[in-house]
């Protein structure tokens, strides 16, 4: 299969734009915002013009304790046999924690979240990818993700933790050059180290992609244009093999379609200063590989050593994307391991202080959990008003702060929609809209939307409802 090339994230706000663009060679979709018996027109028309479309998961949860959800699973194959994708795409993240593991309530973060770089966490990761795998028809290519905070005890740098993953499993990296930097300002994370340890013949192809830093920390948005940095990061990765397929994420606050057009054009340039940078075989500057082990010691032409880095990978060609790593048979489901309890519970505790309140694990910085959990509720805010747009109109001005203050105290234990749902019911039950029409409006909007089936309009229906109401309450 052909590299994949240069490409951009397709999101609704921006499709016409996507499809009037020059040079774009494929593009990644939101897998949970695409319904395979119903594509949009979109990305039917790119399949049609030989637009490769990638699916790009965000709600699997590899990285957590419990297995693969098989209908997660299922809904991911789906998708990618409807859109034709040569690969899928996930995080390594965990997004929910709980449940029967620890005996606890499940708990929705509505976010990637970061795993500990540890032993168990990485066997728990490990026997998850598998079992994504073979669940899936094509070959599976997993992100590296971008972190507020970091877990006490880690036992491997990100680049270790990353190789023996993809040695292990076989699988494909997607790496987000954006969220390297964002681990360098956060975590004072050197990501040169990080690109050193990689085993670069893995990588399926790579992300760029803008933040913003506020009070130290860097948030990684999706919402503001690619930083000189980052782009940084994309030429050492460049000078060091050549990225199958490169791809510019923007989510919101989506610019005019030239400036864009000109984020892809810094991306390619720095691609390509990169390529310039790799050294020719054969001249003085070039360096010679003695390896012992998994550490590769670099010796300079003069015959001096400039130090060690651990498994760096030689450069290598654009890696076979038809390749899918099955096992034979599917292994029989055993008992959770030792490993996948204690990540479970470690798991549980972080998640629920970051959004039930309860005491921050010991190890964990205060101020940087605090920091996710203010930036995990601001994003539920802002999900939320996408998912059920009538609440901010309904509410006006006081819909952010009331759904800020309704987080504090209420973790979300289903998805957005289900949030909104529990949101309205909590302000009506609470008697926090003063308004008497804005309270009407909003109690109209849960009634519609809360029952098995839609609210019928017609007075004859509503007078039997409320009929039935006044007999079942006698």
């Amino acid at each position: 299969m052909r590299a994949l090339g240069a490409g951009i994230g397709w999101r609704p706000e921006i499709a016409d734009a996507v499809e009037r663009m020059p040079g774009i060679d494929w593009v990644e979709a939101v897998a949970e915002n695409v319904c395979p018996g119903h594509l949009p027109p979109s990305l039917l028309r790119l399949r049609e013009r030989g637009v490769t479309v990638v699916p790009h998961g965000v709600s699997l949860g590899l990285g957590g304790a419990d297995r693969p959800d098989p209908h997660r699973l299922t809904a991911l194959a789906e998708r990618a046999e409807a859109l034709g994708s040569p690969l899928v795409t996930e995080h390594i993240a965990f997004v929910r924690a709980g449940g029967p593991l620890t005996a606890s309530p499940l708990l929705e973060a509505g976010h990637l979240l970061p795993v500990p770089r540890t032993r168990d966490a990485l066997d728990v990761l490990c026997e998850n990818v598998r079992i994504a795998q073979d669940a899936l028809p094509v070959p599976l290519a997993v992100e590296n993700i971008a972190a507020l905070l970091s877990w006490p005890g880690e036992e491997m740098t990100e680049g270790q933790f990353l190789y023996d993953l993809a040695d292990r499993t076989g699988v494909r990296l997607l790496i987000d050059v954006a969220n390297l930097h964002t681990n360098h300002v956060n975590r004072g994370e050197d990501p040169a180290e990080a690109l050193g340890e990689l085993p670069l013949e893995a990588i399926a192809y790579v992300h760029v992609a803008g933040g913003v830093e506020r009070d130290g920390v860097w948030h990684d948005s999706h919402a503001h244009p690619v930083p000189a940095p980052v782009l940084a990061v994309l030429t050492d990765l460049a000078s060091r093999v050549s990225p199958p397929g490169v791809l510019l994420e923007r989510d919101e606050n989506f610019p005019e379609p030239a400036e864009l057009e000109g984020e892809l054009a810094a991306i390619r340039a720095a691609v390509e200063r990169g390529r310039g940078q790799r050294p020719r075989a054969g001249t003085g500057g070039a360096r010679a590989a003695v390896t012992a082990g998994s550490v590769t010691t670099a010796v300079t032409a003069t015959g001096g050593t400039t130090g060690t880095a651990v498994r760096t990978a030689p450069p290598a060609p654009a890696p076979d994307l038809t390749a899918h790593p099955r096992a034979t048979a599917p292994a029989p489901v055993a008992a959770p391991s030792p490993a996948r309890q204690r990540l479970a519970v470690a798991q549980a505790a972080l998640l629920s202080a970051l959004v039930g309140g309860t005491p921050v694990p010991e190890g964990f910085d205060r101020v940087r959990v605090g920091v996710q959990a203010r930036a995990l509720a601001a994003k539920r805010a802002d999900v939320v008003g996408k998912v059920a747009p009538e609440l901010p109109v309904i509410l006006g001005e006081s819909y952010r702060s009331a759904f800020l203050g309704y987080a504090h105290g209420h973790p979300m234990t289903g998805g957005y929609r289900r949030d909104a749902l529990d949101f309205a019911e909590h302000l009506l039950r609470a008697g926090d809209v003063r308004d008497a029409a804005a309270r009407g409006a909003l109690r109209e909007w849960w009634l519609e939307r809360s029952g098995p089936a839609p609210r019928s309009h017609r007075p004859g229906a509503r007078l039997a409802r409320a009929t039935r109401r006044v007999l079942l309450g006698r």
